[in-house]
Order: structure tokens, then sequence, then C-alpha cells
């Protein structure tokens, strides 16, 4: 049985997309890092917590576009394995304000996200790392292999890398501007990979061995990479000159990206307005 397509649109001029379907919206957003500011009072710089200014731009995306459910591809809070007493406090109190406006939430688990549960008021949904499928859209956050049965969808959405591209001017000014990344995908070759790497025996083809094993097929053709929906964060420049040919995947995180079957030179670079840049490939000149 096919799944129902969904329609996906970012929400411009915000880091976020809409994901529709027949009867129903999602927000998705990416990469709050809620007590990012911590990591840095540690090296003596004090930055009043931006907590406050993160929910309220959500809050404002939420009543323009009036969604059914909020999705959170992982990394809500900046502390990888241990709690600070910052997010002891702004996650809970960011989280009941945002049940206020829409009743259902979900959080995918990023590699920042130890220990989250607690922190997590009722009513949000925790979901593993591998993600969740929507339609025929899977979503995960993107450090860790995603399910197996996300090779039947027909687009992955991920965050985790944060890209950003960076530019010089002649006078030697750089200018940074956080982007969203829409790459093709082999799916053939990913499931392949992914199949290998939870132990499957690769004695037939994927899309045969995929179909027995989990009840469907390769789809995948493309990918998308969100950018952070915290601003203040750093991010991966994806336009960054290569160094050598055996760095040719090394510089984007995570398995997927990493995998080779992802057309990352071809990728398509997009500003947070809509604005079409170029491919990284063409941007690598201008770094």
């Amino acid at each position: 049985m096919s799944k129902e397509q969904f329609k996906l649109v970012p929400a411009k001029p915000y880091p976020a997309l809409i994901l529709e379907g027949e009867s129903k919206k999602t927000l998705i957003v990416a990469d709050l890092h809620i007590g990012w500011e911590v990591s840095l009072a540690e090296e003596g710089v004090h930055i009043p917590s931006q907590t406050p200014k993160l929910l309220g731009k959500l809050l404002t995306i939420i009543e323009d576009n009036k969604p059914d459910s909020l999705l959170i591809l992982g990394d809500v809070k900046h502390a990888v394995a241990k709690i600070e007493m910052e997010e002891w406090r702004d996650v809970p109190n960011f989280f009941e304000e945002v049940l206020r406006k829409v009743g259902d939430v979900k959080v995918i688990l990023g590699n920042h996200d130890g220990n989250l549960e607690p922190l997590l008021p009722e009513g949000v949904d925790v979901v593993s790392p591998r993600g969740l499928i929507l339609g025929d859209v899977g979503l995960f956050h993107g450090h860790t292999w995603p399910r197996p049965e996300m090779m039947g969808c027909r687009i992955l959405v991920i965050g985790h890398v944060h890209p950003v591209v960076t530019f010089r001017d002649p006078t030697g000014f750089r200018i940074t501007r956080q982007v969203w990344v829409r790459a093709e995908c082999d799916g053939r070759s990913l499931t392949r990979l992914l199949l290998k790497r939870i132990g499957a025996k690769l004695g037939k083809e994927p899309p045969k061995l995929l179909e027995n094993l989990r009840k469907t097929r390769p789809e995948v053709t493309h990918i998308v990479i969100m950018p952070s929906f915290n601003e203040f964060l750093g991010g991966q420049a994806v336009n960054r000159r290569r160094i050598g040919r055996e760095d040719k995947f090394r510089e984007f995180i995570g398995p997927v990206l990493r995998s080779g079957s992802v057309n990352l030179e071809s990728a398509e670079v997009y500003l947070l307005d809509g604005t079409f840049l170029g491919t990284i490939k063409q941007l690598r000149t201008l770094f």
C-alpha cells in the first residue's frame, strides 16, 4: 500500500517546516539547545538566558500557522549527558507554554538529550533517535541510523548539522547565514548500508531484502537538512573547501551524510527566506 504523500513547506522566514497531510498539519523544528549559555559562562562569557526569545519565536510560528502538532527533531537541551541547573528551570517552562498552544508535542531524541525525560512535562511524547514516519516523510535527528522502514519514505528530514554558508568578501570580511540543504539520495545504496548495519545478510538485492524484512521497498530520493532553530549557535559551513579527495564526506556529521549515498556536491542550498544560493559545489568557491 502506498503511503499518503505529505506536503513539506518551509515556514519562511523561520528555521521551521510545515508538514501537511490530508487531515493534519505538523510544525517541525530542530536543535533548540536550551541552556547553551551555560557552556559560555564556564568560559567566562556571561549571557542572559535566551530561552524566552526561542519560546517567543516558536509561539509566533504556531500562531501564524495553527499546526495540529509540534515535532522537535532532537537536541532540546545543550548539555550532552548531564542536566544543568538552568535546564531544570528552562526546559519544563518552555514546554508548558508550548503545550498551552499545541496539545500534541513530540520530541525525537538527539545526541544532546541524555536524561531529557525527567525535564519534560506530562503530555510531551518522547520518540527514539531512530525517528518516526509521517506519511511518506521520515524524520530523525541525524546522529544515528534511522529505522529501516524509513527507506520506504520519499523524503528524509534531519537536523543535527546546523548548516550555514560562509562568504568572504574582497576586503576579508566574513558573512555567515543559516541555510536549508536539499540533496538527492540514492535510496538503494542507503538501504544496503543500513541493512548491513543492522546485521542483515545481503544475499539478496536490497529492495527485495527490505521488502521481506520490513514489508517496504526503497523509495528515498531526497534528504532535507534543517537549520538550527537556535540562531545563536554556530553551525557547520557546508561550503567549506575540502582538503584532498579522501576528505570527501568527513566534514559532514552523521552516518547517513557520511555514507556516500547522498549527493552533497550537487545539493541545493537556500536561505531561510527561500532564496536559492546555488549548489554546495558552486558555493565552495566563495568560502
